[in-house]
């Protein structure tokens, strides 16, 4: 059962090195008891005791920077470079570095402990190869460092079997204060030895993530390509020769692994093949200036993918953690991850032309819980990436068992080995590093073939984001690996479907297993909650839009960029990101909106009052609704009741002014409110609230001003019959007159005709008279019937010119 120390999940480790320790402790007991009889030493001795204790710490520094071959064979010369350093205040003379190879590490967790005390001097060492095999050095002087190399044939270095031997390089050499010779100085590192090839073979997948934060913004320009807003440049230098980016691509090209993508950072990089901009300081943007990079890196990314296997994670990576602890209580939180999967696939397709694997899940660290798995699997994925220190064995299997394992429901739980995993994270941008973890992988390799005769199927899923000193690191390792004699490549689906151990653990830890450290840095429910905000306004918004993609597909991405896995210890930044969202998508949905309006005067029964809708969007909208409503229906009555609506369509960079019926039943002042809505009845912007003041003219001042005008007409009238009567009498008196110059001359009888026609006709004048009378009586009656007449000069609807998109000016006026 000792075996069981190496299950990636157990740490062993320092339990053993405290039992060696203790051990050596209380051997040395009875000798410690006699010195304590012994006479008091004298000064000096003291002081060269304190010496040693001074030296178990390491007074130089030795720095392994190169061994190569990483992997020997019968017949190679092992090289080992690197440099040492006197960190004390003493010269050190007499020095020299040399070669201790020790006896074969027979287990995982020996050579974890071999690592842990990697320059711990007081953890012993071997034998010194010796003889022309050291570099030597006159004198070391404090703080100058010293470059070595020591080229060693193989066979000199006295490995026996196949295994992992711990080889220890280190300084010795003599201070004034220590005239003899002892190590002042050790590192530590392996040498795997497998010259003749391994009987079984490990099936080794690795996992080469091409991940990176989010640079994209919600922005876009109002031209007909939408040109994309970046947050920074940064994605610019990740790509561009020598970044970390260009340098997993490059590494990454010539190796057997398998691709895992996270397809944002395809649409990001794509974005910048054309025109884009940058933020700057506040709102203002600058031109982007790397198309050239940008084209060139997919260019190269196509042609390493071309024949490789590519798994796509869901679109900008969510943080499935997150997710299942704090976001499925959030209504649409699953939508959004549901879409960020199905838009994957697409993705890689249109950029890399290769049709990608969206079938993994893969959790940050590969940290499981049932909860976790429950919401990677709700979008379609049937596999999770999960790790050996997650996923822990428990059982009796004196080996690492292969990586696939049943967890039921139909989802296959793929176990990454921690040990292999986790090998290259840290600061490895020194060479002395980076060449211990490669050594270290290669060691833990190897011991875990030597196990069993059994094949078996291992996964290394090393961190997301790997800078570009740990891709280097990475890629030396796979290289060694790839041409090792104990593993072959694999891809990630092969694994996947492999056979998996009978004995290997297939129980899910429990929510509480999951690591606290991680759980601090998950995204809090109240970023589920504004992100479900935000949808419930694009939802809103989109559904005017006469062209939604313009707005439903840079929302649509940014919301799936508000759950990136990439915000993990970035909560500052997360939070200015989902700010700026919701800010932008408000911005855009305040285009549409109605025109501010003042007081409006009604000076009549009815009237109608004009409302205008503007539209600041470069396209239409359609599909609303204008609904103008009275506080006062007694007051003033709006279409017949207290409020009517009429349907609004308005392009692009356009207004239109509507023209709603008032009836006003009472004088005074009426509060009126204009709202727009979606045709689903969604309240759409703010109303806009203004007030109509009815100053109608009344029925007897209409009356007075009526008959007045009347009269003026009948005054007229009759003055004109009078005139044309005196005319008509004056026609008449002249003929008389000369009827009675020619009576003169007549007999007496003609006189007494003439006398009788003048009576007659003085009858006949009689009646014009009357019509005189009658005709009076006539436009006194009409007068009199005007005054009676109900009918009001305000009565009627008339129409309105249409209103200017500006505001309203004070003491507004309505047509009538």
């Amino acid at each position: 059962m000792a075996e069981a120390a190496d299950f990636p999940g157990t740490s062993p480790s320092p339990a053993r090195r405290w039992l060696r320790r203790t051990g050596a402790l209380l051997a040395g007991a009875p000798l410690l008891a006699g010195l304590l009889q012994l006479p008091a030493l004298p000064a000096h001795a003291d002081a060269a005791a304190g010496v040693k204790e001074a030296s178990d710490t390491g007074s130089v520094s030795v720095a392994v920077d190169s061994l190569s071959p990483a992997v020997p064979t019968d017949g190679d010369t092992v090289t080992v470079s690197g440099t040492v350093t006197n960190k004390g205040k003493q010269a050190v003379t007499k020095a020299h570095v040399g070669l201790r190879v020790g006896s074969a590490l027979t287990t995982r967790s020996a050579i974890d402990d071999a690592a842990d005390d990697a320059e711990d001097l007081s953890a012993g060492y071997d034998s010194e190869v010796g003889g022309k095999y050291v570099a030597k050095f006159d004198k070391l002087t404090p703080g100058v460092a010293e470059h070595f190399s020591i080229s060693v044939p193989v066979d000199e270095l006295d490995l026996g079997g196949d295994g992992v031997y711990p080889l220890a390089v280190s300084l010795s050499g003599e201070t004034s204060a220590q005239q003899w010779d002892q190590v002042l100085g050790v590192q530590r590192t392996f040498l795997p030895w497998q010259p003749d090839g391994a009987d079984t073979e490990t099936r080794t997948t690795i996992l080469w993530p091409l991940v990176s934060s989010v640079h994209m913004t919600a922005e876009t320009g109002s031209n007909a390509s939408q040109t994309p807003v970046f947050l920074n440049d940064d994605l610019a230098e990740e790509i561009a020769p020598g970044g970390r980016l260009d340098q997993l691509l490059s590494l990454g090209k010539d190796l057997d692994v398998t691709w895992v993508i996270d397809p944002d950072l395809l649409a990001s990089v794509d974005a910048m093949t054309g025109s884009y901009r940058v933020r700057a300081d506040g709102d203002t943007t600058t031109a982007g200036t790397h198309q050239a990079v940008a084209k060139k890196w997919l260019a190269a990314l196509q042609d390493a993918v071309a024949d490789k296997e590519v798994v796509a994670l869901p679109f900008a990576d969510p943080d499935l953690a997150s997710l299942a602890h704090d976001g499925t209580g959030v209504s649409g939180s699953l939508s959004q991850f549901k879409a960020a999967t199905d838009v994957a696939a697409t993705t890689v397709e249109t950029i890399l032309h290769v049709t990608p694997s969206t079938d993994f899940a893969w959790p940050l660290d590969g940290a499981v819980d049932p909860s976790i798995v429950k919401v990677a699997t709700s979008a379609g994925a049937d596999k999770v990436i999960a790790r050996s220190d997650s996923l822990a064995e428990t059982g009796s299997l004196t080996y690492t068992p292969s990586a696939a394992r049943p967890i039921g429901g139909g989802t296959t739980a793929v176990v990454a080995d921690a040990r292999l995993s986790k090998t290259f994270q840290g600061d490895l941008t020194n060479a002395s590093a980076s060449t211990l973890a490669v050594q270290e992988f290669l060691a833990q390799s190897l011991a875990l073939n030597l196990q069993t005769h059994k094949q078996r199927s291992i996964v290394v899923a090393p961190q997301r984001t790997p800078t570009a000193g740990q891709a280097q690191a990475m890629a030396a390792a796979v290289t060694a690996l790839q041409d090792s004699g104990w593993s072959q490549s694999q891809d990630l689906s092969a694994a996947a479907t492999a056979k998996p151990d009978g004995g290997a653990t297939t129980k899910v830890p429990t929510r509480s297993s999951y690591p606290s450290a991680l759980r601090k840095q998950e995204l809090p429910k109240s970023a589920f909650e504004q992100i479900a905000a935000t949808q419930d306004t694009l939802d809103s918004f989109k559904v005017i839009l006469t062209d939604k993609s313009r707005v439903v597909t840079p929302f649509g991405r940014a919301t799936n960029r508000e759950m990136s896995t990439s915000w993990r210890g970035r909560s500052s930044a997360a939070s200015t990101f989902r700010q700026g969202v919701q800010s932008y998508l408000d911005t855009l949905t305040d285009q549409v909106k109605l025109i501010d309006k003042s007081e409006t005067k009604l000076s009549g029964r009815s009237a109608t009052i004009p409302v205008t809708v503007q539209n600041n969007l470069v396209q239409g909208v359609h599909h609303l609704v204008l609904r103008l409503s009275s506080s006062n229906n007694t007051r003033l009555e709006i279409g017949g009741d207290d409020y009517d609506e009429q349907r609004i369509e308005v392009s692009g960079g356009h207004s239109t002014t509507v023209k709603f019926t008032t009836t006003a039943n009472v004088n005074g002042q009426t509060t009126v409110i204009a709202q727009l809505y979606t045709e689903d009845g969604q309240v759409y912007g703010a109303p806009v609230t203004f007030d109509v003041k009815v100053t109608e003219i009344t029925a007897t001042v209409m009356l007075v001003i009526g008959g007045g005008v009347l009269l003026l007409v009948l005054a007229g009238f009759r003055m004109y019959t009078q005139r044309k009567r005196a005319a008509a009498r004056e026609a008449q008196e002249a003929e008389a007159a000369d009827d009675a110059e020619d009576a003169d001359d007549a007999d007496d009888p003609a006189t007494s005709e003439d006398t009788e026609e003048g009576t007659a006709a003085e009858a006949d004048g009689a009646p014009g008279t009357s019509e005189d009378a009658e005709g009076d009586t006539g436009e006194e009656s009409a007068a009199g019937s005007g005054a009676d007449d109900p009918e009001q000069p305000s009565d009627g609807t008339a129409d309105t010119a249409a209103e200017s998109a500006a505001p309203s000016g004070t003491g507004e006026r309505v047509d009538r």
